[in-house]
């Protein structure tokens, strides 16, 4: 009589299951882990070059010769700025003197939602630049906000804040033409450059505000 082969016993089989498994996971690990740090400087440049080009709109390079992304201060959550969470405030200096700050603020009350925007100010708390960076406004209507969808390109809407600056232009005058103030607006959608003006007005404000603590040297 032949001997048949004995069969593993379940609890074998499943050390043995456990093992390739165990054997597995650590290989496609490995393998991710060198994917990531193989890929990882390509990452990070570009999300510092798709930062900078947000930078660019609002503030020009010849403006500061210092490592705008490592001359940054972190300021709280803020109701003024319209910001519910933490933000990066970037420092422009030329020569070592204070040249402009970029940071961001934000509009709560935009006809669809939430508008957020990029404001340049410079030192002298003049309006460098503004772009928005996220809105969900009404398309052919309230998007005449961002340069690349206004139809006016030699003069796009968002750039009559260039230049302003809170000793130029009165409180009053922050508001759209329709209310007595001295921005354009398109008829029948005055609602979302009203609140881009308010928050920009609130951000000019802040700075000038807090301009001693947002320059200081860490």
């Amino acid at each position: 009589m032949t001997n048949k082969p004995k069969r593993p016993s379940a609890a074998k089989m499943a050390v043995r299951t456990a093992v390739i498994l165990f054997f597995f996971v650590i290989v496609f690990t490995s393998f991710l882990s060198g994917a990531f740090i193989w890929t990882k400087p390509a990452i990070d440049a570009s999300a510092v070059e798709e930062k900078m080009k947000l930078i660019d709109d609002v503030l020009p390079r010849t403006a500061y010769d210092n490592d705008l992304l490592k001359d940054t201060l972190e300021i709280p959550a803020s109701a003024i700025l319209g910001l519910d969470e933490a933000s990066t405030v970037y420092r422009a200096r030329k020569a070592g003197q204070a040249s402009a700050l970029v940071l961001e603020a934000a509009a709560p009350d935009g006809y669809s939602g939430k508008i957020r925007l990029l404001i340049a100010i410079a030192a002298d708390g003049t309006v460098a630049g503004v772009r928005v960076t996220q809105h969900r406004e009404t398309p052919g209507l309230g998007d005449y906000i961002e340069p690349k969808k206004d139809k006016n390109k030699e003069r796009p809407w968002i750039t009559q804040f260039n230049g302003l600056s809170l000793a130029s232009v009165t409180d009053r005058e922050w508001k759209v033409k329709k209310d007595g103030g001295r921005f354009d607006s398109m008829a029948g959608a005055t609602v979302t450059p009203r609140a881009v003006i308010k928050a920009t007005h609130k951000a000019v404000k802040y700075v000038a505000e807090n301009r001693d603590q947002l320059y200081a040297s860490k």
